[in-house]
């Protein structure tokens, strides 16, 4: 099945992409618990894949986020906590679908000039989400200003290193082509 997911992928940048989100959620998951920046690394997948491939990528890294959670940090096994992963990973699906639409309307600006655009959009949609099944799953206080707020710099931060660790590999990845060529 892994090795069918990556074989979507057609070039090393795309591959240095979802494994850099993979390896981000991991850490994130493990230093941040429930604070995972969703929505940046939905932005990053929209910037640098196609959408079905970027979908696929936040899968995974939902994928991974829950594993870590219920595996190594013992989140309740309950129906509860699993019905609000299951909205984690709808709200991530639905951040990435908004990144990439947000950067495919504002194409003739420069990608870099866009993301902070795109990360308030997706953020935005994320957020809402989530806030629209607390009627059924409960938790409206974790939506005072200053925990979306402080999700939000979280995003934004996670976003920013991202973007350079993402932009860095390419850079090397190219002059690496370049040099071989020689």
């Amino acid at each position: 099945m892994l090795q069918r997911m990556l074989s979507r992928f057609t070039d090393a940048a795309q591959l240095w992409c979802v494994v850099l989100l993979v390896a981000g959620c991991a850490s994130s998951s493990l230093v941040f618990s429930c604070a995972t920046p969703f929505a940046a690394f939905a932005v990053l997948a929209a910037a640098a894949l196609p959408l079905r491939s970027a979908l696929g990528a936040i899968a995974a890294v939902w994928l991974v986020n829950q594993a870590i959670g219920f595996g190594l940090l013992g989140y309740p096994r309950t129906l509860d906590t699993a019905a609000w992963g299951i909205a984690l990973g709808g709200a991530a699906g639905v951040a990435t679908v908004i990144a990439a639409a947000t950067f495919r309307r504002f194409a003739a600006v420069g990608r870099f000039a866009i993301y902070p655009l795109v990360l308030i959009a997706s953020f935005a949609g994320y957020e809402l989400l989530l806030l629209a099944v607390t009627p059924a799953l409960g938790g409206a206080e974790a939506f005072t200003t200053e925990i979306v707020g402080r999700i939000a710099f979280l995003n934004a931060v996670w976003l920013a290193g991202l973007v350079v660790a993402y932009e860095a590999g390419r850079l090397l990845d190219g002059a690496v082509r370049r040099h071989a060529v020689r």
